[in-house]
């Protein structure tokens, strides 16, 4: 797998991008074991640099103590290693039975998170990331996390006008380490692309992560052209949740909920996808490998961000990336009408 440059970081980075949220004990606490053979299988199946995307959320920072400790314990250079840490959320005390933030997806953790969203909650976020790593790896690549998750949350005009305010002190901060040195690049994550459009109109950013935006199922005009500005700009692009939180190959999530298919809005989601997987099927086509060739597909994307519990996932996820469909399975795709008939870059 060749490197390639990633947007205005300086970087050169693989096509993949591997998620950290499982090392913070998402869903289910993991055995250190199986942790390390993650991050073992993750520095043996890609080039060096490989790249870890976490988050102070991720396990209210359990997730960065233990890249921290795995890459100590295997032994990787930190030149080796680049970690992107999206800020925004401080590891606290545990004051109850589970942590106050996303109540039930977390597994047995010991420490809460609370969300700072200001110069200097940032700053502290920032410094506690590099606490829990160990102080011999740091983050190079930073961001906010979810900002569009935190504009949701406002009510009102006045309330809205006041997140954005926050967000905008939090990037003066996050500009800041990347002027002193102490990050490579200033990014965004977002599920909702509209916020990282309206963001980029306010702030210099290198790069940036679509989630659950740009997939095979979902790929709006508005989007591509959107990206195509990214591109122009210099702005390195990676793509996640590829497959809609799993549904698009046959999981029972789609965007983080469980459709109904005995709900009509619903019913398109399991039609598409039937006929999808039936495609798959004719052409001997991995469903995988067409949602991960897809996300990839529209030039200035960089690199897709995958992830997974389980350290035999690791070389499947790496296989993705590299394995391509032939074209007449995209043609037929196309007059099925299951992605754009006019989309350039596939068929």
């Amino acid at each position: 797998m060749k490197l390639s440059e990633f947007g205005r970081t300086g970087l050169k980075l693989p096509r993949i991008i591997f998620g950290t949220s499982c090392l913070g004990n998402l869903y289910e606490a993991l055995p250190w074991e199986t942790k390390l053979g993650i991050l073992r299988e993750i520095f043996t199946r890609v080039p060096a640099p490989a790249v870890l995307d976490s988050a102070g959320k991720y396990g209210a920072g359990l997730a960065l103590e233990m890249i921290g400790r795995g890459l100590r314990e295997l032994g990787i250079a930190p030149e080796n290693a680049v970690i992107s840490n999206k800020l925004g959320w401080l590891r606290v005390p545990l004051s109850g039975p589970e942590p106050t933030f996303e109540r039930g997806v977390w597994a047995e953790l010991k420490h809460d998170a609370e969300q700072h969203f200001s110069y200097d909650g940032i700053m502290k976020c920032w410094q506690q990331g590099c606490e829990l790593l160990g102080g011999k790896y740091r983050p190079q690549l930073v961001s906010a996390h979810d900002p569009d998750e935190y504009i949701a949350m406002a009510k009102t005009d006045g309330e809205r006008r006041q997140c954005w305010a926050n967000i905008l002190e939090s990037y003066r901060a996050l500009a800041d380490l990347k002027k002193r040195g102490d990050a490579r690049g200033v990014g965004v994550g977002s599920k909702d692309w509209r916020v990282i459009r309206e963001l980029s109109e306010k702030v210099d950013l290198d790069w940036v992560m679509f989630a659950c935006s740009f997939t095979i199922y979902n790929h709006p005009p508005e989007l591509l052209a959107f990206i195509e500005s990214l591109r122009r700009r210099g702005v390195g692009i990676v793509n996640s949740a590829v497959f809609n939180a799993g549904f698009l190959t046959g999981g029972k999530f789609f965007d983080y909920r469980i459709p109904d298919p005995n709900n009509p809005a619903d019913k398109k989601l399991f039609e598409w996808r039937e006929q999808f997987l039936a495609l798959c099927r004719q052409h001997d086509v991995s469903p995988s490998v067409a949602c991960v060739e897809f996300g990839l597909s529209a030039p200035g994307i960089a690199a897709v961000a995958l992830n997974t519990s389980k350290p035999a996932r690791v070389a499947d996820n790496v296989a993705f990336v590299e394995t391509t469909a032939p074209r007449v399975f995209w043609t037929a795709m196309k007059d099925a009408g299951l992605i754009a008939r006019d989309y350039p870059h596939l068929g």
